[in-house]
Parts: structure tokens; C-alpha cells; sequence
């Protein structure tokens, strides 16, 4: 037996060498393990050698395996949060793009003067800001969790469970900003009762009613006294007079400039004329074939759209509102209402109308100045000037554009709104006249609005139309209707 083992390991060692002498020196251990295996595939139980070998070659395999599972595992985990930051920058830029189209809404809702566009403007605004305070809770989350190697709050985040925290922390700061708002506010109306108090001490000192006299004025009626009455001025036919002149100066800048954007437009004058006066029934009409044959120059065109535009305006002039209401204050207590219209008149006539309807655009004043304008600029006379009917839809609406045509007309419309008020301070008020069609021509009440070359007057002359009205104050004073003659024959 123990020749045949020395044999048998003789056989080994040969073997062994003729393996490693016919196979390259990389592959020793596989071929090294074949011939190890070949030559005791007759035994049972496999050497320690045989064992390790086995070993390393399973280690080497599954080796391979995983750390290509893991390279894979990690690619694609880079691409899923490529995708997903991606996805983030995508909802923050519309996100950003939403809130900047509410914005501009929200800057328009201010110009005019828009309470329920503002109001829809301003929840957009504020929802885009919310929903970006989310966005960078979430991309901040991510970074945490990502430097912690966790993935839960991630998965959180883009779920969109939020913590209460965020989610009312723009409520929250908009609170804090009204706080700050109401709070200057307070501060304002401390400064503003100071000052009312002091001027209630300076009238009742002035008055010698040792400051009984004040507990018996109301703080509204109070706060209404203008500086004007403080100083003892009050309204007078030379103040009514001066007021009459800039009425009639701004209705002449007023039917320049609508004359001017008639003939741009290419306006037939006479045609017009005729039309323009057809459009309204109070407006007094002119025949063809009797005196409309004087119409025919660019002064003849321009007093008659003045003519028009004045009729207009001061259809309703006797009543307290023009019968924009049924108010009767004039009546019930005359006293305080005088009193009441020369506070407003001393009160707005410092005052741009822009400035006025910007903070009040549907006070009595713009209901005013709606009602006028929508009377005297039909829609086919704006359509046919501008090209659209914006001015239509927005005064229609309640709002005043901002434009250089409505700002004139607003001039107009604040000097006739003032001489109303003026007329209705005084004691007693001044009598409104207006001359008609065919009347003679007397010139203690009228003049004329067309230039006579000869000092005397030409005689033959009767009224073609009234351009302005007349008022006959209370002292006896007249202040003159403006008329356009023409020849009797």
C-alpha cells in the first residue's frame, strides 16, 4: 500500500507540472484546479486545497455581480432626481410665471380703481406665493434628508403634506403687514382728532362761547368746516361770477378738442350738426331751410357742438343732484345744506377730479360725471373718433379713464359741478335762464358770441341757438347767456 501511494503522488507532481508547463501562467489556478479535481475525482472528499480554491472563485463572481447591481442602483437613482429637481424648477418657473400675470392684474385693479378685481388679484398673488414657500420647503427637505441618507421626508414633500407652519406662514405675514397698516392708521386718526380738537378750541374762542357751543355740532359737521369758514368767507355773486367765467373756459377747451378729433376723423361738420342735436330731445333743433344755412364756417360748427355740450351738462342744473337721487336735504334743512355745499365747493376746488375719482370713483360727483358723459359722447360718435368703445365700457362700468379726452371732459365737469354748488350756497340761490331759438336779442340778458366788425350791432337780428346759460343772482346782478345770432330774414 505504501508503494502504491508513493506511486500515486509521483503521478501527482507529474501531472501537476506537465499542467503548468502546457497552460499560460494567468490560468495556473483554474487548470491547476482541473487537474486536482481529474486525477481524485475517484475520492470522496475533496482536499483543503480543492476547498479554497472553490472559494475564491464564488467570492470573485458574486463580487462582480454586486457592484454591478450597485452601479446600476446608484445611475439610477442620479436619474430620478435629475427628473425630480427637474420637475421642481419646471412648477417654480410657472409658478413664478402665475404670480407675475396676477401682479400686473393687481397694478391694473389700482388704475381704475377696481375693488373686486383687486380683491381676485390679490388671492392670486397670494396663493403663487404660498405655493412657492412650499417649493422651497420641499427642495430644502430634500438637501436634508439627503445629507442625512434618509428618503422619507422626501417622499413627504412631494406628496405635498406640508406642516401646518408653512402653510399659514403667508397668512401670517400678510396679518402682520395689516397690523402694521391699522396701526399707522390709529396713529393718523390721533394726529387728525388733535387737530380737530384744537381747531374746535380756535372757533370757539373766536365765537366767545367759551366752548359751550361746540358740544352742540355733531364731529361730522365739525370735520366739514373748511378752512373758508374758519377765516369768516363766505359765498358771494363775485365768487359765483368768477366760477361762471371758468365754466365757460373750460366748456370752450372741452368742444375744441371734440371738434378737432371730428374733422381727424373726417367728420362732415354740417352733417354732423344735424346729427348730434337730432341725438337728443332736449337739445333745441335747427331748421335747414330757416337758419341752419348759417352753419356753415368752422366758429358756426363750434358754437353749435358747444351749444349742444352746455345743454347737456346742465340738463338738471336746479335740482339739488342733478336727479342723479331723489335727496330733498334742500328742502328738509336749507340752512345746513347751504352750509354743507360750500364746504364741499371749498373743499374740491383745490382738488384735481382725477385725484378725487381715483380714491372715490362712485361718489355723487362720478356718479355725475358718468351720466354726463354718456350723454353727450354716444357710442357711434366714440367709435367712429377712436376706433373702439373703451371710454364707453369703462364709464358704463362705474370707472374713469385715464386718458386726455376724459381728463378734459372731467374739467369741464368739475367747473359745472362747483358752479352747482355755489349756486346752491347762496341765499337765496341765483336763477337759471337760458335763451331759445327765435328770440329777440336783448342785451341786458345775452350776448352774442359772434364778433361784429361795426361798433353797433346790425339790427334784423334774432337768437339761432343758445351757447351758455344765464343766471340772474339774488342782489339783482345778471350774468349773461351766450347766443349765436342770425339774420331774421
Amino acid at each position: 500500500m505504501s508503494m502504491n501511494r508513493v506511486s500515486s503522488k509521483s503521478d501527482l507532481l507529474h501531472m501537476v507540472a506537465k499542467s503548468c508547463l502546457q497552460n499560460p501562467l494567468t490560468d495556473t489556478h483554474h487548470h491547476h484546479h482541473q487537474s486536482l479535481g481529474s486525477s481524485q475525482n475517484s475520492s470522496s472528499n475533496p482536499t483543503e486545497y480543492e476547498e479554497i480554491e472553490s472559494e475564491n472563485e464564488e467570492d470573485e463572481e458574486n463580487g462582480g455581480l454586486g457592484n454591478e447591481k450597485q452601479k446600476k442602483k446608484k445611475k439610477n437613482g442620479l436619474e430620478k432626481e435629475s427628473r425630480e429637481i427637474e420637475e421642481l424648477m419646471s412648477e417654480v418657473f410657472e409658478s413664478i410665471s402665475v404670480m407675475k400675470k396676477a401682479y400686473v392684474k393687481l397694478q391694473q385693479a389700482h388704475s381704475p380703481w377696481d375693488q373686486e378685481k383687486m380683491s381676485v388679484a390679490d388671492i392670486a398673488v397670494v396663493s403663487e406665493l404660498r405655493k412657492l414657500g412650499m417649493l422651497k420647503e420641499r427642495f430644502r427637505r430634500r438637501r436634508r434628508n439627503r445629507s442625512n441618507g434618509g428618503g422619507g421626508g422626501e417622499e413627504i414633500g412631494r406628496r405635498g403634506f406640508v406642516p401646518l407652519r408653512e402653510v399659514v406662514a403667508p397668512y401670517e405675514a400678510a396679518m402682520d403687514e395689516l397690523k402694521k397698516q391699522v396701526k399707522a392708521k390709529d396713529i393718523e386718526i390721533e394726529n387728525l382728532e388733535q387737530k380737530l380738537q384744537n381747531a374746535i378750541t380756535t372757533i370757539n374762542t373766536t365765537n366767545g362761547s367759551n366752548g359751550k357751543r361746540g358740544k352742540f355740532h355733531s364731529r361730522r359737521r365739525v370735520s366739514n368746516c373748511s378752512l373758508g369758514h374758519v377765516a369768516g368767507v363766505s359765498p358771494g355773486a363775485e365768487q359765483f361770477e368768477s366760477t361762471t367765467s371758468q365754466m365757460k373756459e373750460a366748456s370752450k377747451s372741452f368742444t375744441t378738442l371734440l371738434l378737432s378729433l371730428m374733422r381727424s376723423a373726417g367728420w362732415d361738420m354740417d352733417a354732423a350738426v344735424r346729427s348730434i342735436e337730432s341725438a337728443s330731445p332736449t337739445t333745441t333743433t335747427i331748421d335747414k331751410g330757416n337758419n341752419m344755412a348759417s352753419i356753415n364756417g368752422p366758429q358756426h360748427a363750434k358754437y353749435a357742438l358747444e351749444s349742444y355740450i352746455n345743454q347737456k351738462m346742465f340738463h338738471g342744473f336746479d335740482h339739488e343732484t342733478f336727479y342723479i337721487d331723489g335727496s330733498l336735504s334742500s328742502l328738509l334743512n336749507p340752512d345746513q345744506f347751504r352750509k354743507d355745499c360750500f364746504t364741499q365747493f371749498q373743499d374740491m376746488k383745490s382738488m384735481e377730479p382725477t385725484e378725487l375719482l381715483g380714491i372715490l370713483p362712485t361718489c355723487t360727483f362720478g356718479k355725475f360725471c358718468t351720466k354726463k358723459f354718456l350723454s353727450i359722447v354716444h357710442p357711434k360718435m366714440e367709435e367712429s373718433l377712436f376706433g373702439n368703445l373703451e371710454h364707453h365700457e369703462l364709464v358704463s362700468a362705474g370707472n374713469h379713464p385715464r386718458s386726455q379726452f376724459y381728463g378734459d371732459f372731467l374739467k369741464l365737469a368739475k367747473s359745472v359741478w362747483l358752479l352747482h354748488l355755489l349756486a346752491f350756497s347762496l341765499d337765496p340761490p341765483p336763477c337759471h335762464f337760458q335763451a331759445s331759438k327765435g328770440a329777440e336779442f336783448r342785451k341786458e340778458y345775452m350776448e352774442s358770441v359772434v364778433r361784429f366788425s361795426s361798433r353797433r350791432m346790425p339790427v334784423g337780428l334774432t337768437v339761432g341757438f343758445p351757447v351758455s346759460p344765464g343766471f340772474k343772482l339774488g342782489n339783482g346782478s345778471v350774468i349773461k347767456a351766450r347766443v349765436y345770432l342770425v339774420s331774421r330774414t
